[in-house]
Parts: structure tokens; sequence; C-alpha cells
């Protein structure tokens, strides 16, 4: 931008006592009121930060080196940035914000670094795992309404790993896409598939964010479980995962995902089942009923969220598309 076009106010003689002021001014030209308000917030939270803990010039270094180290890992296929918002509780608390889910809704969960966009395609019945060694089950889901009411069209993209713990983009010679699908519901808000019983596994510790959890004394271990997304038009985006009863890792997930909600039990087919779905009887058998919360829904409950959160804060705002910025009239 051509410095003629902005307005800089005089900077100069920048202290540890006005750094912070003289930052947030200079920041205050965008129109976007949003992005100031943001930028505001995290230069003053930022500072604070830096002045509480005495930050030294070789632990800030630390940290911004770490940060490379992060965004040199990264891949299309492993994404370390979103692990460090995962083990830092991060990705959990922003969907909370944003998505709110009232009571006898679905909760959400974290969508974990391996969801990927190329997943096969396929009906219900169908499998959407090759492994040979992973214990085989059967999995009968619905989609409905806070009402009960049955949502047919639902997009619903399904993942998990293999049993050996891994998900099918840690392999260098994958061929294909394996242990994910994406299925829709049909009029009845049904649908079900053949997977394999998840078991619990290591986040990727190999890196800067496994370094960082070695550092803090904390393992990397998430609790079996099997990931699930929903999508369609006019409800709200649901990102949640289902968490096998018992697990060892249970009450202490290295990425904080588990919800009592979301922990669930198999069972096994008996004959009657067995016969409706072509499967044998004896097989592991998850059912499940999510419950998806319509859009407008959600954002009334997010601002109603939003503005009582921030007067408690003592902060007087407004609300622009949906998201709140001061109000200084």
């Amino acid at each position: 931008m051509d410095p003629s076009e902005t307005n800089i106010p005089p900077m100069k003689d920048l202290t540890i006592d006005n750094i912070t002021e003289n930052t947030v001014l200079i920041n205050s030209q965008s129109p976007d009121e949003r992005v100031t308000y943001v930028m505001e917030r995290l230069v003053t939270h930022l500072h604070d930060f830096a002045r509480e803990t005495r930050l030294s010039t070789k632990e800030w270094m630390t940290a911004l080196n770490f940060l490379v180290k992060v965004g040199q890992i990264s891949s299309d296929v492993r994404h370390e940035f979103i692990l460090l918002s995962d083990i830092l509780g991060l990705s959990l608390l922003v969907d909370a914000i944003d998505h709110p889910k009232p009571p006898a809704s679905t909760e959400g969960s974290v969508l974990g670094p391996f969801h990927t966009h190329d997943p096969p395609v396929i009906d219900n019945g169908q499998s959407m795992s090759s492994d040979p060694q992973g214990e085989p089950c059967l999995v009968l889901c619905t989609v409905k309404d806070v009402k009960g009411n049955p949502i047919e069209g639902v997009k619903i993209d399904i993942w998990e790993t293999d049993s050996t713990g891994h998900y099918d983009v840690q392999y260098k010679d994958l061929e294909s896409p394996d242990g994910r699908c994406v299925m829709k519901s049909d009029k009845d808000g049904v649908f079900w598939f053949k997977a394999i019983v998840p078991v619990p596994y290591p986040i990727p510790h190999d890196g800067p964010v496994g370094q960082l959890l070695k550092l803090l004394k904390r393992h990397p271990w998430r609790p079996a479980h099997m990931h699930f997304m929903f999508e369609k038009p006019g409800w709200d985006h649901l990102i949640t995962a289902l968490y096998m009863r018992n697990d060892p890792y249970e009450t202490s997930d290295a990425v904080f995902g588990v919800k009592q909600s979301l922990i669930v039990d198999f069972t096994t087919v008996n004959a009657e089942t067995a016969k409706k779905y072509g499967v044998k009887e004896g097989l592991k058998l998850l059912t499940h009923d999510f419950v998806l919360v319509g859009e407008k829904e959600t954002e009334k409950l997010r601002d109603e969220n939003a503005l009582a959160a921030l007067k408690k804060l003592g902060r007087k705002v407004k609300l622009i598309d949906h998201l709140p910025v001061p109000d200084v009239d």
C-alpha cells in the first residue's frame, strides 16, 4: 500500500508502558470493524502475556522457531497447526463458541488433522474399511431434528483409523482412500454402513507438537473413536465423534474431545438384525441417533451467548454478521 494512502500517527520513544496503545492505534485504520476489534484484543492479550510472564528474548525466539517448525512439518495430509490448536484446547473452545448446542442435540467434538476432501461416496450397507485385521462392525444411525423428525439428504463424512491406529493418509504408499466415506441420509433420516471397531491411537508425536507434549509430561493418546461430520443447507454444521466406553484414555484424551454424551457402547447383532441387514449374527453393533439444530436456532443462541459473555466482562458491543464489535455509539 502506498504510504500516502494511510494516516499513520507518529511512532517513537515507545516503551513497555505505551507500546500496546500505540500498536492498537496504528492497527485501527481498517474499515472492517471486526478485523480492528480482533487485532485490538489480540495485541492487548499478547502484550499483557509478555509483561505478565516477563518473557525473555531467548524464550520468544524459542517460541518463534517452534512455530516455524510447525509450519515446516505441515503438509496437505498433516496439519500440525490443527494438532497444536487441538492439544491447547483451542479447537474445542472455538467449536463450542461458534456452534452452541441446545439441550437434546448432539454435541460437537474436534475435527482433528486427518479429515480429507476426497473420500468415496457409498450407499447404505456398504463398507468403508478394507482392513482385514480390523474387527468388523455394523453401524446403524439416524439423523433427526430436536423434535424427532427425520432429516433427509444430509451429507455425512465419516472417518476412522485402521486396526493399527493409523489413518489412510499416514501411509506414503496410499493408492486410494480407506477407512473413510461420504454418505447421505435417506427419507427416514437413516444411514448405515460397515466398518471396523475403532482402536485407541497416539496423535503424531514425532514433530514439534509431540515435543511440546513431552515437555509438558503429557501423553499423545486418543481414546478409540469414529469421526462424523454433518452438512445440509439450513442446518448448523456439526463436527463430532463417538467414543468407546471404558477406553483407557477416555478421561485423558490428548485433544480434549471426549464428552459424556458422545460415549457409546458396542452391542452384538442378534438374529433379527442379522437377517434384516444381511450380516452375521454376533457381529459387533453400534447404534446412534444424531440430532441436528437449525441454522437460525444456532445463530440466535450464539448471539445471546456472545452478548451475555461480553456484558459479564464489562464490554459494550454490538453484533455485525453475528460477530461482536465495540459499540461506540
